[in-house]
C-alpha cells in the first residue's frame, strides 16, 4: 500500500503512518491490531499461527518504517508502547478502508460472476428467453449461461453447485424434492401439438383414442412429459420417435412427422406457433397440469446474481400469469 497520506485525507494529531516506497504490508498493520487486543506477543502469534520471532521480526520492520517503538519489549514479553497505542486509531481506520475495499471487490465479483440456468426447454420463448433479455439489461457485465438437460441431471447439477438455478417440470400433486428451493412459476394444461393441416386440428379437444392413432413424437424417458404420456395411455401409446426436449419435439411436429404432447406454456408464443406452422388442442379428460418450477440449492449463501436473475424469472411469471 503505498499511500502518503491517512486513509481519511485529513492531517493526524500525534504521529502520522507514511509507508515508505519499500511497502507497508496490511498484514504488518493486523499483526500490530492483534498483539494490541490479546496485550502480549507470545498470544499474539499462538493466534496468528506464527513463530514469536517471525511476529517480531515482522513488527520490528514497521517500527523501522514508521520511525516509532510500537511494542515495550521486556523479559517478561512484549506489549505495546505508549506510542503504539496513539497510533492504534489510525492503524484501525486503515484496516477498516482495507476490508471495506475486499467487501466491495468480493460484492462486485458475485455480482459479475457467470450465472449457469439449467433448464427442460420449457416455456423457453414466453418465459426464458425474456428474462435472460431483461436480466442482461440490468446486469451487462454478467454472462448467462443456459444448459438444456433432463430434470435429474439438472438436480444433481444444483445440488452439486454446477447450476445455480434450473427450470424444471413437475406433474401437479407430485413430491418437491428435498434439498431444494423450489418456486412455481407456471401451471400448464397438456396439449396436443400439431401441425395446422393434422386431422386434429379440426376438434376443439383431442381424445386419448384419437391420439393414439397418430404417429407420437415423445419426450425421451427421463422428461416428466415423458411419464405424464405413458400415464395417459396406459402403457399404449405407439411412440414412433423419442427425443430430448420440447424445442426439438416442435420441430419434429413442425416437419410433418407426427405429433407430441406438452404443456401449452411450451407451445403458447412459440415462433413456429406465430408463423402458423404449429397449433394445438387440448388434451380431452382429466388430465393432470404440469407445473414449471424454478429450483435452486438451500444454501445460507446464495450469490447476488443468481438472486437477482431468480426475481426476473419471478416477475416474468408473474406477468404471464396475469396475462392468462
Amino acid at each position: 500500500m503505498g499511500f502518503h497520506e491517512p486513509v481519511t485525507g485529513k492531517p493526524l494529531n500525534g504521529p502520522s503512518i507514511r509507508p515508505h516506497d519499500a511497502g507497508m504490508r496490511t498484514e504488518q498493520l493486523e499483526y500490530i491490531a492483534t498483539v494490541t487486543r490479546l496485550g502480549s506477543l507470545r498470544r499474539a502469534a499462538e493466534e496468528l499461527r506464527l513463530s514469536q520471532p517471525a511476529l517480531s521480526e515482522t513488527v520490528r520492520n514497521l517500527e523501522r518504517e514508521l520511525g516509532v517503538d510500537l511494542l515495550d519489549r521486556k523479559r517478561s514479553g512484549a506489549t505495546m508502547s505508549v506510542e503504539g497505542r496513539e497510533l492504534l486509531p489510525h492503524i484501525v481506520r486503515v484496516l477498516e478502508a482495507v476490508d471495506g475495499l475486499r467487501a466491495a471487490a468480493g460484492e462486485q465479483h458475485r455480482i459479475s460472476r457467470m450465472v449457469r440456468v439449467g433448464t427442460v426447454n420449457a416455456a423457453t420463448v414466453p418465459l426464458l428467453v425474456p428474462v435472460v433479455r431483461t436480466f442482461r439489461a440490468e446486469h451487462p457485465v454478467t454472462q448467462v449461461e443456459v444448459v438444456g438437460a433432463q430434470q435429474t441431471e439438472i438436480q444433481r447439477a444444483l445440488s452439486e453447485g454446477a447450476f445455480d438455478l434450473g427450470l424444471v417440470n413437475h406433474l401437479e400433486g407430485d413430491d418437491l424434492p428435498t434439498g431444494m428451493d423450489s418456486t412455481r412459476l407456471l401451471r400448464g394444461r397438456p396439449v396436443v401439438c400439431m401441425r395446422p393441416d393434422s386431422a386434429l386440428a379440426s376438434r376443439s379437444v383431442v381424445t386419448v383414442p384419437e391420439l393414439l392413432a397418430q404417429p407420437l413424437v415423445a419426450m425421451r424417458s427421463g422428461y416428466v412429459m415423458h411419464r405424464l404420456v405413458h400415464r395417459l395411455l396406459d402403457g399404449g401409446a405407439a411412440i414412433s420417435y423419442s427425443t430430448d426436449g420440447a424445442e426439438m419435439g416442435k420441430l419434429m411436429v413442425a416437419e410433418g412427422l407426427g405429433v407430441t404432447v406438452l404443456p401449452d406454456f411450451s407451445v403458447v408464443g412459440d415462433p413456429l406457433q406465430r408463423l402458423g406452422a404449429l397449433t394445438y388442442r387440448p388434451l380431452a379428460g382429466d388430465v393432470p397440469r404440469v407445473l414449471l418450477m424454478l429450483q435452486r440449492r438451500k444454501a445460507d449463501s446464495v450469490p447476488q446474481a443468481a438472486q437477482d436473475l431468480h426475481e426476473v424469472f419471478v416477475r416474468r411469471a408473474r406477468e404471464l400469469n396475469g396475462a392468462a
